[in-house]
């Protein structure tokens, strides 16, 4: 299921693009001008969207962004793509399998089906000419950190080279893929950087809610009281514990730190769904020429189908988990 907190709109998105027209290096030359915006872009919507995701997801998303920007540019194959997830449709029995004592009827399979794509075709005759160099790859600890033998050697930095590790290896596929985007993209979208509630904030405005996504042993308390000190808005600061009957005072609390330009927040968004109706249209109400510059609404909910699509298309998302980063994530650790 998708997680129901992950809602970003093109509103949203238009307002990353136009703060990359602004941040992003000058270039009178316009080729120049359009890859420094591209690369400033991407990676700023790749932390945008990164801090709002829960760490399991992270990898998964750095994976879309990469095979959508290479389709869209023609640098990769619907077919090839559609492999990978799925391992091919088997429409007749492949041939017998020459290596049954140590590679899978269901590898030989995929490995079989996909000789017959366009980029791999005839694979499966180079593997068997390199049966003791692939036999030695397969039973590698590290498969995705070694070289691929025979002709195959052409796909180590390709796409193709993921079609290779599911058939043979699906059980390293997951750090194929970090590898994979780290090569094809950069490092950086591999390793998020550690989140940070100032930036955040700093990406905020009146009108936008910010919003804490949160998982079981998450606090923000201690670290939004923080900044709110540092910022000078500890002593106005109004704090919310929603549930029934609170509706009034969280509304009172809203129209006072909008005129007056505090900050405002209401924990626990997911247990008053009944009232979750008037915060969206409360939010709805918000205008740049009415707000306060000072004004922020902070909100925090445990991930929910009751939280108004609205806001969360439009606010600043934060999950709220352990520091862990994608590299342990997917190592255990």
């Amino acid at each position: 299921n998708i997680e129901p907190m992950y809602q970003y709109s093109l509103q949203w998105f238009t307002v990353i693009f136009l703060a990359s027209t602004k941040n992003s290096e000058a270039s009178a030359d316009l080729e120049t001008r359009i890859r420094l915006l591209k690369t400033h872009f991407t990676y700023s919507l790749y932390i945008n969207i990164c801090r709002s995701l829960f760490e399991k997801d992270k990898l998964l998303f750095s994976f879309l962004l990469c095979t959508r920007m290479m389709r869209s540019s023609g640098a990769l194959a619907s077919d090839d793509f559609r492999f990978l997830l799925t391992g091919g449709i088997a429409v007749s029995k492949p041939p017998p399998n020459p290596f049954e004592s140590w590679l899978a009827e269901k590898s030989w399979g995929e490995i079989s089906r996909m000789s017959d794509l366009e980029h791999t075709k005839g694979f499966d005759q180079d593997f068997v000419k390199h049966e003791t160099e692939w036999r030695a790859f397969f039973e590698s600890a590290e498969p995705f950190k070694l070289d691929l033998p025979g002709d195959a050697a052409k796909f180590n930095k390709g796409f193709e080279r993921l079609l290779i590790i599911r058939s043979i290896r699906p059980d390293k596929l997951v750090p194929a893929v970090m590898v994979f985007v780290a090569d094809t993209m950069g490092q950086p979208f591999i390793e998020p950087p550690p989140f940070n509630l100032a930036d955040c904030y700093a990406d905020s405005n009146p009108c936008s809610p910010l919003i804490f996504v949160l998982s079981p042993g998450a606090d923000p308390n201690e670290a939004l009281i923080k900044l709110a000190d540092e910022r000078g808005f500890g002593e106005t600061m109004k704090i919310v514990s929603l549930g029934q009957g609170q509706g009034p005072k969280a509304v009172q609390y809203i129209d006072e730190g909008y005129k007056n330009g505090w900050w405002v927040v209401l924990q626990n968004c997911h247990v008053y769904g009944s009232w979750m109706i008037s915060l969206e249209r409360i939010c709805e109400e918000f205008k740049p020429e009415t707000a306060h510059k000072n004004f922020r609404l902070w909100l925090t909910s445990y991930p929910s189908d009751v939280f108004p699509v609205a806001i969360l298309q439009n606010g600043v998302k934060m999950t709220m988990e352990p520091a862990k980063g994608i590299r342990l994530n997917v190592k255990g650790q």
